[in-house]
């Protein structure tokens, strides 16, 4: 039974930064396909970042998260971080992490339907 961890949410002041963490447990085999999105009270889920290994480990942000998010992973390990910088009341929301290829291609690694595992959620409060 797959399951994902995120942890380091919490509450900071505008301009400051937090670094979610995702831990799988459970997969017999490496994910390809990695993602974080958010979903603030009363919005839709929407992608924030997210990580393609087959190719060159290539990155997506969306354009929000441009020069403020970073993702990243740990090679040997099933976990992945989201350092947030310059963090903004905007970005208030609960952030969830995403593995496991769905759907290939660039177009679905910042859409719900591109990843078949998600964690529960860890709420990030900007003031």
């Amino acid at each position: 039974h797959v399951q994902l961890v995120e942890s380091g949410g919490g509450s900071v002041q505008a301009g400051g930064s937090l670094r979610l963490s995702c831990e799988a447990s459970g997969y017999t085999y490496r994910s390809y396909c990695m993602g974080w999105f958010r979903q603030a009270a009363g919005k839709e889920r929407e992608g924030v970042a997210a990580l393609h290994i087959p190719r060159g480990g290539s990155t997506y942000y969306d354009d929000s998260a441009k020069g403020r998010f970073t993702i990243s992973r740990e090679n040997a390990e099933m976990r992945f971080y989201l350092q947030m910088d310059s963090l903004k009341p905007e970005d208030s929301a609960a952030y969830y992490c995403a593995i496991g290829c769905a759907k290939y291609g660039p177009t679905w690694r910042l859409k719900e339907a591109g990843y078949n595992t998600w964690g529960q959620g860890t709420q990030v409060t900007v003031s």
